[in-house]
Formats: structure tokens, sequence, C-alpha cells
């Protein structure tokens, strides 16, 4: 019987919807949509700068789930305009080893929460 338990990450700002960081199945983390929020709320960037931080936030609670960023096999990442795409490359790029990086889907939203240009989630499996 495979086991089941919720992660909420401390230092990762809670999300005023009723969801859990990360639910771990198993072998599988299934991390949340992590947006570019501070303990303040929304922080506004450019589309890489806020990439950044919500990828932070990605491997935080990958890691508290004890998961390492090389356990992320898949990334899903909604940006509010296409024409970011080319920004995040270079921080995906930089984020995720050549011959190791996760299988992608991105795609445009008609509007993200806050107003942000960029919502990254993602799914880590363990061997």
């Amino acid at each position: 019987m495979s086991r089941k338990y919720i992660v909420d990450v401390e230092g990762v700002p809670a999300s005023p919807s009723p969801i859990s960081n990360a639910v771990v199945v198993g072998n599988t983390c299934w991390i949340s949509g992590q947006l570019s929020v501070g303990p303040d709320g929304y922080v506004e960037g450019t589309a890489r700068e806020e990439a950044e931080t919500a990828f932070a936030h990605v491997f935080r609670i990958a890691e508290a789930a004890g998961f390492k960023p090389t356990d992320i096999v898949y990334v899903d990442i909604a940006f509010s305009d296409l024409g970011d795409v080319g920004a995040v490359n270079e921080l995906y790029a930089s984020l995720f080893e050549a011959g190791r990086r996760p299988a992608r889907t991105i795609y445009q939203a008609a509007r993200l929460p806050f107003g942000g240009k960029i919502k990254v989630q993602a799914i880590a499996s363990k061997e």
C-alpha cells in the first residue's frame, strides 16, 4: 500500500485558496502552482523575476517533502503573456541541467491570480 501525505511548508507563503503546498503519494510529489508571492503578498517583477520566486517555492516544497530538484520530472508553466517565454527559458536552462531537464508544458492563461505573469507547478518522482 502506498503512503499519501500532505506537505505544507514553512517559508512558502500560504495560498488564499484551500490547497496544500504539495501531496506525496508513494514516490511522487505533486506540487501546487506557485506564484511570485512573498510574506506580504504578490511580488511584482519581470516574468523572469517572478519565475525565479515561483521556482524557489517549488524547490523549497520539493525539498521539504524529501525530494531534490533533480527529482522533478514535469513542470507546467502558465504565462500571462507568451512573449515572456524566452526570458523564462533562460532561467529554466540555468535551473535544470541539460540532458536531465524535466518534461514541460507551457501555455498562456487569460488571467493569473494577483495579475501575476507566471505560475509554476511541478511533479517530482523518486525511483
